[in-house]
């Protein structure tokens, strides 16, 4: 071989040296690219995981607490109204859910007005205790009245809390009619 010939090999060979380096450093590149979306994958699964218990969670907590209330209303309705001592149908077992009710709100007819309460006539004929507060709303249309324009026999609609007496505390009462 001539001296031109060694020469341009060198520089050939150092050439495609660099060329391979950096094909070396490009298929590095890849290669922790796949780590991090398997990574983010991971993470994103685990954070999916996690809004679907809390989803899960949440409507556990708001089915516990409308039964909650339907128990305590159930409980204490003999002594609100005088009714049978063992509840609903004396705790018969097996009894459907339907005894479920609103906790938060219902419609009706007022039957009665006391001082800081009053008792509706609500769906089949299930009567409710509603507290009545110094923040409540009463409306008439667009009106606002006070507690004392309540008659017996308004049809009503409310909107409140349970308590834990099976009582409704309104926050907005809106009658109808009359």
């Amino acid at each position: 071989m001539s001296l031109e010939e060694k020469t341009k090999a060198e520089v050939g060979f150092e050439e495609e040296k660099p060329k391979n380096e950096e094909k070396s450093i490009k298929e590095e590149k890849p290669q922790s690219t796949d780590h991090t979306d398997h990574l983010k994958r991971v993470i994103l699964a685990l954070c999916g995981l996690i809004i679907i218990l809390f989803i899960f969670g949440l409507g556990i907590f708001i089915g516990a607490t409308k039964a909650r209330f339907s128990y305590r209303w159930a409980e204490n309705y003999h002594k609100n109204f005088g009714g049978p001592r063992g509840g609903f149908m004396g705790g018969f077992p097996g009894f459907p859910d339907r005894d479920f009710i609103e906790g938060h709100g219902t419609f009706g007819e007022i039957i009665k007005i006391n001082d800081a309460d009053l008792v509706i006539k609500g769906r089949d004929d299930v009567e409710k205790i509603i507290l009545i507060t110094k923040d409540t709303v009463i409306k008439k249309g667009k009106k606002t009245i006070k507690k004392e324009d309540l008659k017996v026999g308004n049809a009503i609609t409310v909107i409140g809390n349970p308590d834990n007496q099976g009582r409704i505390e309104a926050e907005l009462i809106r009658v109808f009619g009359f």
